[in-house]
């Protein structure tokens, strides 16, 4: 019997198309970029918080060093590292993703992609950065945060330099990954809670990353994720 309703055979298919477009635009543009740091953080940081001022901080001083910097292109957390890319004359990627409320572009991104779809969107970012910081941030943050350990602790991707950025805030989150998810349950391996740096210290979350950088090689060297 067939379940699927007359929009499927007509809608779906002429989707697919849809979703190809996204990926062949955004990989055209991504692969001509150097090696890139995604930095995640929540939308909804007031520009008045430190905590914006720390994420331009890492994005002028990733960009000093070479590096491009990706985010999810909206306000808060993602605007304050683009903006601090910006500001040192690098490449301030922004992956922004159409939503009904919150989500709107930041003038920071002077490489601004566009995503209906969040699956791409997510691809995207996995697939083109060389390491990734995790700022103070709600769902999105953590559900990127998930997702990303998920693909190193089980080899899909390379070992990239995982940063959370404010112990504070994530220390609470690691205190019960080593009490119930590992402690307790031993639903993580031993090891696995060492595949993250935590600091306070935008230099230090920087310099992590050019010693992996420096461990691997030239550019071109670089790994890079679904190659």
């Amino acid at each position: 019997m067939n379940n699927h309703s007359p929009a499927f055979t007509k809608e779906d298919p002429w989707r697919i198309f849809r979703i190809m477009a996204e990926f062949v635009d955004s990989f055209e543009t991504l692969s001509r970029i150097s090696p890139a740091v995604t930095i995640f953080g929540s939308a909804r940081l007031p520009r008045q918080d430190p905590r914006y001022k720390t994420g331009v901080t890492l994005g002028r001083e990733l960009a000093k060093s070479g590096l491009a910097v990706i985010t999810g292109g909206g306000p808060g957390v993602m605007e304050a590292a683009n903006k601090g890319a910006a500001q040192a004359g690098g490449k301030s990627i922004g992956l922004n993703i159409e939503l009904p409320h919150e989500q709107a572009g930041n003038r920071y991104a002077n490489v601004p992609i566009h995503f209906h779809y969040f699956f791409a969107r997510k691809v995207c970012f996995a697939k083109y950065s060389v390491a990734f910081i995790f700022m103070p941030g709600g769902f999105g943050t953590l559900d990127e945060l998930a997702e990303i350990i998920t693909l190193v602790q089980t080899e899909r991707i390379p070992r990239f330099p995982l940063i959370l950025f404010g112990k504070k805030f994530w220390s609470g989150l690691l205190d019960w990954m080593q009490t119930q998810m590992r402690g307790k349950n031993k639903f993580i391996g031993p090891d696995d809670l060492k595949l993250f740096t935590i600091t306070d210290d935008p230099q230090e979350a920087v310099r992590v990353i050019l010693d992996y950088l420096q461990r691997v090689g030239p550019p071109e060297k670089v790994p890079l994720a679904f190659s």
